[in-house]
């Protein structure tokens, strides 16, 4: 039952206590609504509540004793568009309604001091979401990763978004701030599209905004790309030529880089990161740890002959401490333009990573007989669909070591063949 009137409401001062000092005043509406009117007088709203049999007090704001927020504005009257629960300052009426509400929340199971909050959530600009998600997001990337991530955007999003609220930000602004690089940088501008993707659904789970983003949504008002070519490659029947002219020549840290890469059919970051504490010579084995491989899963290669001979070459550059393929600054990596070079230098069009490509076609064409998952297993490649992955209980290094001594003895022993 409703007890209070607006002009008790109004009228309403604090208590005084026996030694004649204002005290706290406390009026009871009914259904749990009070208005306190604290010593200072001022007034404000709040709710008890038992909820999951505990008690829950909820201030709704401060009293709006002369409905002047409303009565100021006459028939036109924005605050009738700003919602019950985000009003700070209410009259009576509003009380009992933002009560009514919440007590209708509590009935039902939900937690009213979360859904009176809901609506009050501080709402940031694009710029500001992108910091937040790559504070958030970027703990479990890469440090190039991260970095590319978050200045990619500043670079070419921020100026054109980033004073717009996160939630009012869509395809069509988007598709906008995208449409200068679009043809001009298509592979930045696709990256860019899944960044501002991911920004927007990191915004969509902290509350910011009601959906994610739809990419699709843009294709219409944006010219079409070429479909994306492959990593050009050497035909494989080139390769052992290829291997063999730069086996003859003065061995330096990128050559000897490049053709363990070529040996193992592995990512040239994997083979500039690869150090010599990775390596089992006895049991021919180079376990590259989850840090670099793109999968971010430990995956072991079985060394051929051939591989086993360039680790030997190599022992000079490092003595065999720390990196195996060293940069020419002690301790620092190759940078992957070394082993670009050395293509370069030998007239070749074909890029490193090419090389794996290079490795399928001849297992595929030349090994028949060696199961698809056991080259793409040789590839550092996942296999097979969740489910299947869930059960096989094997990394087939057995039929990988076949297969990877006999794509060494391809390289090499298939030259000395021709020259004969």
């Amino acid at each position: 039952m409703a007890n209070l009137t607006a002009i008790e409401v109004k009228r309403a001062k604090p208590a005084v206590g026996p030694d004649g000092k204002a005290k706290k005043r406390v009026l009871h509406d009914g259904g749990g609504l009070m208005l306190v009117v604290k010593p200072s007088g001022a007034r404000s709203w709040l709710l008890r509540l038992q909820v999951d049999g505990k008690r829950r007090d909820i201030g709704l704001g401060t009293v709006d004793a002369d409905g002047a927020g409303s009565k100021a504005f006459g028939d036109e009257d924005p605050l009738a568009a700003v919602p019950i629960m985000l009003r700070r300052s209410l009259t009576l009426a509003e009380a009992r309604e933002k009560a009514a509400a919440l007590r209708k929340l509590a009935k039902a199971g939900a937690d009213p001091l979360a859904e009176r909050d809901r609506e009050r959530v501080k709402i940031p600009n694009f710029a500001q979401a992108v910091k937040e998600a790559h504070e958030e997001l970027g703990k479990g990337w890469a440090p190039k990763h991260s970095a590319a991530f978050l200045s990619s955007l500043q670079t070419h999003i921020v100026p054109r978004l980033g004073n717009v609220r996160i939630d009012q930000v869509d395809e069509a602004m988007v598709r906008d701030a995208l449409a200068p690089i679009w043809s001009e940088k298509p592979a930045m501008a696709r990256k860019l599209r899944i960044r501002v993707g991911q920004v927007l659904k990191f915004a969509k789970s902290r509350k910011w905004r009601s959906d994610g983003f739809d990419p699709k949504q843009m294709d219409p008002g944006l010219a079409r790309h070429g479909k994306k070519g492959h990593f050009a490659a050497m035909p494989y029947r080139n390769v052992p030529a290829f291997v063999a002219a730069q086996q003859a020549l003065s061995p330096t840290s990128g050559r000897l880089a490049l053709l363990f890469t070529i040996l193992t059919a592995a990512r040239s970051g994997e083979v500039r990161a690869a150090a010599w504490d990775q390596f089992d010579m006895d049991a021919r084995t180079w376990t590259r740890p989850a840090a670099i491989m793109k999968t971010k899963v430990q995956h072991i290669v079985s060394l051929s002959d051939a591989a086993i001979a360039v680790l030997e070459r190599a022992k000079p550059y490092s003595g065999r401490v720390g990196l195996v393929f060293p940069g020419a600054k002690p301790g620092t990596q190759l940078s992957d333009m070394t082993l670009t070079k050395v293509l370069r230098d030998a007239g070749e069009g074909c890029t490193v990573h090419g090389f794996r490509s290079s490795f399928r076609d001849w297992a595929a064409e030349q090994m028949p007989q060696v199961p698809v998952m056991v080259a793409e297993m040789a590839l550092a490649h996942r296999v097979g669909n969740e489910t299947e992955r869930a059960y096989l209980r094997t990394d087939l290094r057995d039929r990988r070591r076949d297969l990877m001594d006999a794509w060494g003895s391809f390289l090499v022993l298939s030259c000395v063949t021709m020259r004969r």
